[in-house]
């Protein structure tokens, strides 16, 4: 297996949960059509750059909320707002679901925001992306099959 190609796995799904869209489902089903892709490490790569983009947002909720009206800053306000919202009502399990679009990376940045600690903040975040991909695996190669 190449590492060019669990690079390529790590940078989509790092990018999918910062700042631009990385589509991490596409790139790791596609990387699973490689004859040297192991599937464990394909979803290593995957959860572990996603889950570094989803602490990207954490730090930036947490130290870096005074520029959330640029044009880079991966949130908008009216999404944090969403983001508070849930995150109020659910508590800190809500981060289970910081894999879905659109409302996943806010509340990653909320987390940051709400100063939450930042084991149980791995700990959630890791739980619910790495059950996403591992979902995703089973059914491509379900599919697949």
């Amino acid at each position: 297996m190449t590492i060019g190609l669990l690079f390529g796995v790590f940078s989509a799904a790092f990018l999918s949960a910062t700042l631009l869209v990385g589509l991490s489902e596409a790139a790791l089903v596609l990387a699973t059509g490689q004859p040297d892709a192991p599937l464990v490490a394909l979803f290593l790569a995957a959860t572990a750059g996603n889950v570094l983009g989803a602490v990207v947002n954490f730090v930036l909720g947490r130290f870096l909320l005074r520029f959330e009206r640029r044009r880079w800053f991966p949130v908008s306000p009216v999404n944090r707002k969403r983001a508070e919202t849930l995150f109020g009502r659910y508590g800190q399990p809500i981060l289970l679901f910081s894999w879905l679009p659109i409302v996943g990376d806010p509340l990653t940045l909320v987390a940051g925001l709400l100063r939450m600690p930042f084991p149980t903040f791995l700990i959630y975040v890791t739980i619910g992306k790495a059950a996403r991909y591992a979902v995703l695996l089973w059914a491509w190669d379900t599919l697949a099959t």
